[in-house]
């Protein structure tokens, strides 16, 4: 499994014994790093009201199950507010991704939201490689999953993410 987090790369204007300390969260992987198979699992988080609110209004989601109390608990289908589908996606995806430095986002597939998330649940991600392939002569392809659960294992979310990354060494562009 690749490292995580432990990759130093130099940043241009920052002293040379600072440029050596490894930048947390920022991965130098290149597209023969990632390993079908490998998966890593994030920290939880809960999801509370006032941060709920305010992705709603960033995002101008006011619809009534995700902003209404009184509508949720009165004519809801749940009872109690949801927090959004596009927020649970946003947190799900951010407390597992990685800032590797020479993967790029090529777009989403199978995105599907399984359970209801609502205010005041805790959410982990976990995140694992399903594939790769060449794309061209200077990056492949590469796709991974990421499963979002609530409480103690309830899967709520699950998308595949396909990036590209750069080849380390463009003869490795049939690989």
């Amino acid at each position: 499994m690749a490292e995580i987090g432990v990759h130093a790369r130099g940043v241009p204007g920052l002293p040379a014994d600072h440029a050596e300390i490894p930048v947390w969260n920022s991965e130098n992987w290149y597209f023969e790093d990632f390993t079908p198979g490998d998966k890593i699992r994030s920290i939880r988080r809960t999801i509370s009201e006032g941060e709920s609110m305010l992705f709603n209004s960033l995002v101008m989601d006011h619809h009534p199950y995700v902003s209404d109390q009184k509508f949720a608990e009165e004519e809801g289908v749940f009872g109690k507010r949801l927090v959004a589908g596009a927020m649970v996606f946003s947190y799900g995806l951010g407390l597992a991704a990685t800032n590797c430095l020479n993967s790029f986002s090529y777009g989403y597939d199978r995105l599907r939201f399984i359970k209801p998330v609502f205010i005041g649940d805790t959410i982990y991600t976990i995140r694992e490689n399903l594939g790769k392939e060449p794309k061209n002569e200077t990056m492949g392809k590469v796709r991974v999953s990421y499963s979002v659960y609530k409480g103690e294992g309830e899967l709520s979310l699950y998308c595949e993410h396909l990036m590209t990354a750069l080849y380390r060494n463009s003869e490795n562009a049939n690989v």
